[in-house]
């Protein structure tokens, strides 16, 4: 499959991927935006019936007061025409929750016979008189309408303008406002949350709070004033508040969560695998790199072995001792290419299987390095080229294993010759020391360099650091991969410090064997 192809479908399906979460947080947030109007226009509800149970009980509390005082007037003067009571009725008032607020006592009077009635049929004037007694009646019966209208009317005046001059204390029982607020919120379906409130003159100053009154959640408190038609400087209000508000909302939308949740696993494995196809596709081209690399530096040392072998079948080759040896060295340069190579090969599975097999022991690291080192110096003196050893540490005793920490030093020295620069002669400079309870070695060349961008990534696998396409410079891009491991098995550390077009110096620190 193509790379392009790979990047539309990923494309398209990690849009795909975020539409759909987008659209179900967008549905989580116009649902709980819902939840919160419903709520406040459920509560609103509530406290306006509350208050209008409030200034009702207030109504019933003033006509109460001012008809008992009308009636007792009118008792007294009754007792003054020798009348009697002829019945009693009394009528009760209550509250939502069944609680008596008030009574009121309804006596019917009549006068006694010896009191002249108020109206007479005269015998003078016959069955004509009737009509005029109904007319009587009828006078009588609007004019007691029109007394007790205006009666009521005085009670209403009295109200608009007396009744705010009472303390607030006085005019609201807050037991039965917890009861009507209570009523309210069943009313409206949200009965079953608990609630706390307190009453606020114009002022801000509390007036009452519940008994069991607790703040949580009070930054999200609903007003409503207790008397509208009170004048604003007089006006007191309830304040009211859910603890459990938040609860109820998150409640409503949980059942979205796990949707959500899914979604965003699902991205998360998309983008995952979108990585792991890219890192495959990496991994192919890389290897297919390598197989062509592979082919080509077995494919020189091989012919340039052959060549060598016919021409030591040639009989003037033996007899020239010196022609012979330089034959013969070729041979055993070239065998230490190749098997250098095939150590590479072997260095690519070793990091397939993501394990090596270490032989540690004792180790002089400086007596180590200098062999290493006598080994290197012909290759190097074949680019003019020198190497500089500064073997200074005191305690080089490290448990290592001598093969792989043999091809380290190679392998460090190998990418020097590979990156160096044209133009200059090459410079090697190997040191070591001591640090408390480590041997640090350095290597340091004059080459290329490496650009910063670069410098992170060197002790990738199969990773190689652009040279312009450079063909003399070949290998697998396992050399530095492969010393990053070794080093790290064997518990030690490795850095690298790079100036472009000045030289690239390798730091290692090995832990050294404790006394």
């Amino acid at each position: 499959m193509k790379k392009s192809t790979i990047w539309i479908l990923g494309v398209v399906m990690g849009l795909s991927f975020l539409s759909l979460l987008y659209l179900q947080i967008s549905y989580i947030e116009e649902m709980v935006k819902m939840r919160n109007e419903q709520f406040d226009e459920s509560v609103k509800r509530a406290l306006m019936a509350a208050s209008k149970d409030v200034e009702s009980a207030e109504v019933a509390r003033w006509l109460r007061e001012d008809i008992s005082e009308a009636e007792k007037k009118a008792w007294e003067q009754s007792q003054g025409t020798n009348g009697g009571v002829i019945s009693t009725r009394r009528i009760l008032m209550t509250s939502p929750d069944g609680k008596i607020e008030s009574s009121l006592e309804l006596k019917t009077f009549a006068n006694k016979p010896a009191v002249l009635p108020r109206t007479m049929i005269s015998s003078k004037h016959g069955a004509k008189t009737i009509p005029k007694t109904s007319r009587s009646l009828t006078d009588m019966i609007k004019n007691r309408y029109l007394y007790q209208r205006a009666l009521v009317d005085d009670v209403v005046f009295n109200m608009l303008y007396h009744a705010s001059d009472k303390p607030i204390e006085d005019r609201v029982n807050f037991k039965n406002l917890d009861q009507y607020i209570k009523s309210g919120l069943i009313d409206n379906g949200i009965g079953d949350f608990d609630y706390h409130f307190k009453v606020v003159d114009s002022e801000g100053r509390e007036v009452y709070r519940c008994s069991d009154y607790s703040d949580e959640g009070s930054e999200s408190s609903y007003a409503q004033p207790l008397f509208l038609n009170d004048p604003p400087a007089r006006m007191s209000i309830v304040k009211v508040h859910f603890p459990g508000k938040k609860d109820y909302i998150f409640d409503s939308v949980s059942f979205m969560i796990p949707s959500m949740i899914f979604t965003f696993v699902l991205l998360i494995t998309f983008v995952f695998t979108l990585y792991i196809v890219f890192r495959q596709k990496k991994l192919t081209e890389m290897k297919n790199d390598f197989i062509n690399n592979m082919t080509h530096e077995f494919k020189t040392p091989i012919s340039t072995i052959s060549l060598a072998a016919q021409m030591l079948n040639d009989p003037a080759v033996g007899k020239s001792p010196a022609m012979f040896q330089h034959i013969s060295g070729v041979i055993n340069d070239e065998t230490k290419r190749l098997r250098f190579q095939v150590e590479k090969v072997l260095q690519m599975s070793m990091f397939d299987r993501q394990k090596a097999t270490l032989k540690p022991k004792e180790l002089d690291a400086n007596e180590l390095i200098k062999g290493v080192v006598h080994t290197f110096a012909l290759k190097v003196e074949r680019y003019n080229g020198k190497i500089d050893t500064e073997l200074e540490a005191a305690d080089a005793n490290i448990f290592a294993d001598e093969m792989h920490i043999t091809n380290v030093i190679f392998n460090l020295m190998d990418n020097a010759v590979k990156y160096k620069r044209p133009d200059v002669d090459l410079h090697l400079l190997v040191k070591t020391w001591n640090e408390p309870g480590k041997l640090m070695i350095s290597i340091q060349d004059n080459g290329i360099g490496i650009k910063k961008e670069n410098l992170k990534k060197i002790f990738e696998k199969f990773y190689r650091v652009h040279t312009g396409n450079l063909h003399d410079v070949k290998g697998f891009g396992l050399g530095l991969a492969y010393v990053k491991k070794i080093i790290t098995d064997h518990k030690g550390t490795i850095r690298a410090e790079s100036e472009l077009n000045v030289g690239t110096k390798f730091i290692i620190a090995l832990p050294l064997i404790k006394n």
